[in-house]
């Protein structure tokens, strides 16, 4: 599976454009919206979207390349990171300095218009939760990567 790196930070770029004035989006969030995103347009199309590698832990999911893709988006000065408050929590919010350019087709940004409308009004606890009940990642061990051809046990009981 090869990693589509250009994808992926339009991905990131195009969530925070559409999410900016949503102060619940810290990386948690981010990063379990952006696992839907994948795991259901391979769900509806059977291609994959950006071919990111998502790893079961106990917070939830974490994306292999996301560290590297903000630090480098962060140097260039096209995203900055701040640790903001959240009720009793600290969260990592990202901001962007620029305006992305839009680079899905409409068949992706159907997938991804609706997942962010109906995931990103989550906080980091909420949207975990919700995440822990999806089969991909109920059945990946921790630690594990989280197989994309499990989106298919979804519906079975």
């Amino acid at each position: 599976m090869n990693f589509n790196e250009e994808k992926y930070i339009s991905l990131i770029m195009y969530i925070l454009f559409r999410s900016m004035n949503k102060p619940n989006l810290g990386k948690t969030v981010l990063c379990t919206v952006m696992y839907f995103i994948d795991f259901n347009f391979y769900e509806l199309y059977g291609d994959y979207l950006t071919k990111e590698t998502y790893i079961k832990s106990r917070r939830g999911i974490k994306p292999k390349h996301f560290r590297k893709i903000t630090e480098e988006l962060i140097s260039k000065r096209k995203l900055f990171m701040r640790k903001e408050p959240y009720y009793n929590r600290t969260i990592h919010r990202y901001y962007l300095t620029i305006i992305p350019s839009l680079k899905f087709t409409s068949k992706e940004l159907g997938v991804i218009n609706s997942c962010i409308e109906t995931l990103t009004d989550n906080n980091a606890s909420t949207i975990t939760q919700y995440a822990w009940q999806d089969k991909p990642l109920m059945n990946a061990k921790l630690g594990e990567e989280i197989d994309y051809n499990d989106v298919f046990l979804r519906h079975n009981k």
